[in-house]
């Protein structure tokens, strides 16, 4: 059995750039189609069929590669991380979809890399360094201008979408550290495709109680298609497929540019405003993620 030369030290060429800007176009563009679909179908249809149209995709993709689900002896581990990773996240950001505009929800996603460190360094006892500890004041004024204008934007009543915005964020940040605290002998792909079935079964008993508003129309068909097809079963397939190629440090890199084309689509297709409020603490939301995880470091000090 041979190994797989370690792909973390390989440089990234065109190709792979070309890729991981088309995997953060596409889970940019995922807080748009939920900004059109939510309206039509509400939160719990529309996250529910996305959830089961990428299962079937990742399904259909795992019978052709052959690769083992093994839902009866992982079933467990697959619905801790389909309710953390999928389930809740997707359920809270359709929530706060209502409101919130596309470009402020997904600067509030790229917060998980944030909530990450924070919950690493309390769950796993991960020392917080010094660049870390800069990064999450960063990322915290980010966060806290972000929402103060948000609020106001919306009134009152924006609290609760604020509200599930940020913790949507964290449901991620607790599945990434569950997958590093309990390691299991599942495949990535397998962790994904299982996830998903799982979410779906969570998100069931959600469709009694918040039914579909109108009747979709075929644009509403075609973000429900979007979000599911594109924005989950294939962007997962592509995030893997980039993993394999250039190393899980590189591939992450997705996350500093998924708010750069979700406040873009969200300029151009819904004529939401960018205002300074959003360049400046979407800058400090990146300047925290950078930090936090590595990517900038501040310097050592040096010894007397």
């Amino acid at each position: 059995m041979t190994t797989r030369p370690d792909k973390t030290a390989l440089s990234m060429d065109l190709k792979h750039l070309i890729q991981l800007l088309t995997l953060a176009a596409i889970w940019g563009s995922s807080f748009l189609f939920m900004r059109i679909g939510v309206p039509v179908f509400g939160p719990a249809f529309l996250i529910g069929l996305r959830v089961f149209i990428a299962a079937v995709i990742l399904g259909v993709v795992g019978l052709w590669l052959r690769k083992p689900l093994e839902m009866r002896r992982h079933w467990r581990h697959y619905l801790i991380i389909g309710f953390l990773n999928s389930a809740m996240p997707f359920l809270l950001f359709a929530y706060a979809a209502q409101s919130l505009s596309a470009s402020l929800l997904s600067i509030l996603n790229a917060t998980s890399a944030l909530w990450g460190a924070l919950i690493a360094a309390v769950w796993l006892r991960v020392p917080i360094t010094r660049s870390i500890a800069l990064g999450l004041c960063c990322g915290l004024a980010g966060v806290v201008l972000l929402v103060g204008n948000g609020v106001a934007l919306s009134g009152d009543a924006g609290w609760l979408p604020v509200a599930a915005g940020l913790i949507a964020p964290v449901c991620y940040a607790i599945a990434s550290t569950y997958t590093k605290a309990f390691p299991s002998t599942t495949t990535p792909f397998a962790n994904t495709q299982g996830s998903m079935w799982m979410a779906g079964l969570v998100c069931l008993p959600v469709l009694f109680f918040v039914p579909i508003r109108h009747a979709p129309q075929l644009g509403d068909w075609a973000a429900l298609a979007a979000l599911g097809v594109f924005c989950t079963g294939i962007a997962y397939l592509m995030y893997f497929r980039l993993i394999q190629d250039v190393g899980p440090t590189k591939a992450l890199s997705v996350t500093f540019l998924i708010p750069v084309f979700g406040v873009l689509w969200g300029a151009l297709f819904l004529n939401e405003s960018i205002g300074w409020d959003k360049l400046s603490g979407g800058v400090l939301v990146l300047a925290g993620i950078s930090l936090t995880t590595g990517i900038v470091k501040l310097p050592s000090r040096k010894s007397a």
